[in-house]
């Protein structure tokens, strides 16, 4: 017993160490970015009071929050997945003189469903749970969650470039995939 809380104490300073005191960025996607911090995320359904350049997040709590879709330099925030109020969103941010600005929302409802590929087919369901019904699929996913602003399936992190009506482009240190919507 005492073996194994050292070395899980020794494992967390290495985890610690790598990380060497940085937060985690919207361009890392390589490793798993949850070692690097906790999770920035908010995440509740979108509001009725959502329009254009602003998104009304009824969080998890039951806060309300306004963000800003457009940023200062007047570029937009990434909405991937549309915003229709009552759809769960998961939203990163930050706070400026003038309010929340959004930098990254997920339309998490969008993001649900059977999505394949050439060489995948799987379902992202509620709960966190990733099934794919391809027995000699290599590596298939199991989990799923969002972290910082990542989409992290089982140990890979991805960005999450686009969510459309029928398909999903991920992003991560190997390339981009590009996912087609199933019934």
């Amino acid at each position: 017993m005492r073996k194994t809380i050292v070395f899980v104490l020794a494992s967390a300073m290495v985890l610690c160490a790598a990380c060497n005191g940085k937060k985690p960025n919207n361009t890392m996607v390589g490793a798993p970015v949850e070692e690097c911090g906790a999770d920035t995320t908010a995440y509740g359904v979108c509001g009725d009071g959502t329009a254009m350049h602003t998104l009304q997040l009824i969080t998890d709590l039951g806060d309300t929050l306004e963000y800003a879709l457009i940023k200062a330099d007047d570029s937009e925030s990434s909405v991937a997945g549309g915003l229709m109020a009552g759809d769960r969103v998961a939203v990163t941010g930050h706070d400026t003189a003038d309010g929340r600005v959004a930098d990254k929302v997920i339309n998490l409802t969008s993001l649900l469903g059977r999505w394949t590929s050439i060489d995948k087919n799987f379902v992202i369901e509620e709960g966190g749970t990733v099934s794919s019904s391809v027995k000699a699929e290599t590596e298939s996913w199991t989990n799923w969650k969002i972290f910082n602003g990542h989409l992290l399936l089982n140990k890979d992190t991805f960005d999450v470039v686009m969510i459309g009506a029928d398909s999903l482009s991920l992003e991560n240190n190997k390339g981009i995939f590009v996912y087609k919507r199933r019934q």
